[in-house]
């Protein structure tokens, strides 16, 4: 990855966790002759200055991206098109557009919307890494390493574009892999959107449940193993449950005839079936997830 030429000039609209650490990454390695950070909070904006992360900023969006290489968009699902809408007419032409979006088909269809057509630069892009500190003050360098990448390129994708795009995610250490936005976001509606939405439930549930008083000082740690997730950012999980909602509901609604049948399973005592799922469910979990 050393051969790598570096951009000339990279926009991160969006600089907290995710885009920063994309940003800080690039700029250690190199990679990146000059990084502008686009966002409407100014004193954000100057801290990831101050921290490093990028090396100037604008509020204007027309001079942020302008002369750009590459875009990257780092922003919540809801505003995606509206950000797209706004940089549109000040794009380099040849300018590679990605993002980090956790549904694919929705960020898409927002390019599509916007554009009225799929361009050739677009490559969309869903890094699988996090920390439980949000925003510029807990940029990582290091956070994609050993983490998976999933691009999800359009029938319109360039190859060129789609390989820089790669490149770039496998010089900051990630596992870069390639599937459909259909079964990416199926896949994640399972593994992780559905996770984090049942999380939320259960708070939530025993949080109105008054008659227990307040039952959180009595929680062990397989609640909080559990529930952990719940405390993940309220506006981020809006988005996505909208955004991603058909293939989210397939998956809830296959819990919840999951949770019918393990009601019946501990309605009825049977010790010998609830051993079997349990016994099952560890098994494939220790297979799988280390």
């Amino acid at each position: 990855m050393s051969n790598l030429k570096p951009i000339h000039k990279m926009t991160v609209i969006g600089v907290g966790l995710i885009g920063g650490s994309f940003a800080k990454g690039l700029k250690d390695l190199g990679l990146v002759n000059l990084i502008i950070g686009f966002g409407q909070n100014e004193a954000n904006l100057q801290k990831a200055v101050h921290l490093g992360v990028i090396d100037q900023y604008s509020t204007d969006i027309a001079e942020a991206v302008k002369d750009s290489d590459l875009v990257m968009l780092s922003v919540p699902l809801g505003v995606m098109q509206a950000v797209l809408e706004q940089m549109k007419p000040f794009l380099k032409e040849g300018a590679i557009i990605t993002d980090a979006g956790s549904a694919k088909g929705s960020v898409i269809n927002a390019v599509k919307t916007v554009f009225g057509y799929l361009p050739e630069h677009f490559v969309p892009g869903h890094p699988i890494a996090g920390k439980e500190k949000s925003g510029v003050d807990a940029a990582d360098a290091k956070l994609f390493v050993n983490h998976r990448v999933i691009l999800t390129p359009t029938e319109s994708s360039n190859s060129n574009s789609v390989q820089r795009v790669s490149d770039l995610w496998s010089a900051l250490g990630a596992n870069v892999e390639s599937m459909t936005a259909t079964h990416h976001d199926d896949v994640f509606a399972a593994t992780s959107h559905l996770p984090h939405l049942l999380a939320f439930s259960l708070v939530d549930m025993l949080d109105d449940h008054k008659e227990l008083g307040n039952v959180f000082p009595y929680t062990a740690g397989g609640f909080r193993d559990f529930t952990r997730i719940a405390s993940s950012d309220a506006t981020m999980w809006r988005d996505i449950a909208v955004t991603n909602s058909d293939a989210i509901v397939k998956w809830l609604k296959n819990y919840q005839q999951s949770i019918e049948e393990l009601t019946e399973l501990v309605e009825n005592q049977d010790s010998e079936a609830l051993y079997k799922l349990f016994a099952e469910a560890k098994l494939a979990r220790d297979k799988h997830i280390a």
